[in-house]
């Protein structure tokens, strides 16, 4: 049952939405912290492209079919599956609900969580750095313009696809670029402490999250959000990952991927991330609805890091009994062969 504990950062999303609930940034601690949250993501985007290897990305750009269904994964699948849940409108929650489960939809794929699982369970690691790392950066341009797209029509938060492309541009591609191009510098430091990268990471999520909630505490956030909407928050990102999850297994079945590709396909082409995801948000939309906005996306990945880490433990279990048969098969045959 270990596959079902909350991870730790789930645990520091939890207390750092309490901390905001009961101690909200107000007055002068709110253009405080915007500085704050602006430097630290900065700082996450220029550790991310001074991470990422080009020897990775060539190696793995050769999948081209692969990659091509991950993004149509990602970008198209998935939103297509957002505007049918705005459409369905199962349940009645408020607007804003529907609105975070359709942001998340057009969000890129996260890029740990994604080579961490294909590692697990034995998949095509390089095509899943390149895929995961692709996805991110074309994210930065396509999530946005998704977003003028479906939300003018199916939302009332108000969007300009192309201002936000450029704030977008200036605050997270240009750090990403400024990263990239100085990793033949600090590339073996940035290595060497990847611990710190991810802590990095982590606090510049921390940060945003406090922010984007302490606007919403003060505009009423749990005056519209109860625990019946909660409980719909998580039983749609069940539903929306189950479905997902089938398209892509049967996808790399029906196009005849490789073992390791549909494992690749299968961790690559259902993440949605949240590192990306929140600072974004904190971009996009109006300080007052960022904190429910994001609340489907806080949920998801969640979910998605449960699911997919039973999914990755089965796909490894059954490498294990494969790669024990063949051990024994050929000690079989050597013994056999030295009995004659």
């Amino acid at each position: 049952m270990g596959i079902f504990r909350l991870d730790p950062m789930m645990v520091k999303l939890i207390i750092t939405v309490l901390l905001a609930t009961f101690f909200p940034a107000k007055g002068a601690f709110v253009p405080f912290f915007s500085w704050l949250t602006t430097a630290a993501i900065a700082l996450l985007f220029f550790m991310h492209g001074a991470k990422l290897s080009r020897e990775k990305i060539v190696a793995g750009s050769r999948h081209w079919r692969l990659h091509l269904w991950i993004m149509f994964s990602t970008f198209v699948i998935f939103p297509i599956l957002g505007l049918l849940l705005v459409w369905w409108h199962p349940v009645a929650v408020g607007a804003d609900i529907y609105t975070g489960f359709l942001y998340l939809c057009i969000l890129p794929a996260t890029v740990q969580s994604a080579i961490a699982f294909t590692s697990m369970a034995g998949g095509n690691i390089a095509a899943a750095v390149c895929s995961a790392s692709a996805s991110s950066l074309l994210g930065v341009f396509i999530s946005p313009l998704l977003v003028s797209l479906m939300m003018n029509i199916h939302s009332a938060v108000p969007t300009d696809g192309l201002a936000q492309v450029g704030r977008i541009m200036l605050q997270l591609l240009a750090p990403f670029v400024l990263g990239h191009l100085a990793q033949r510098w600090i590339g073996g430091w940035v290595e060497k402490h990847r611990s710190l990268i991810g802590k990095t990471d982590q606090t510049s999520i921390l940060l945003v999250v406090y922010s984007a909630f302490s606007e919403a505490v003060v505009n009423g956030i749990w005056h519209r959000v109860g625990v019946d909407t909660l409980l719909w928050i998580l039983a749609g990102s069940l539903l929306l990952l189950f479905i997902v999850l089938a398209i892509n297994l049967s996808a790399a079945r029906l196009f005849g991927f490789s073992r390791p590709d549909e494992i690749t396909i299968l961790f690559c082409g259902s993440k949605k991330s949240l590192a990306n995801g929140v600072p974004m948000a904190n971009i996009l939309f109006p300080p007052s609805v960022v904190g429910i906005i994001v609340l489907p996306l806080m949920v998801f990945h969640q979910v998605q890091l449960m699911v997919c880490s039973f999914i990755a433990q089965r796909y490894k279990k059954q490498n294990d009994a494969t790669e024990a048969a063949h051990q024994r098969a050929h000690a079989k045959k050597i013994e056999v062969e030295s009995q004659k």
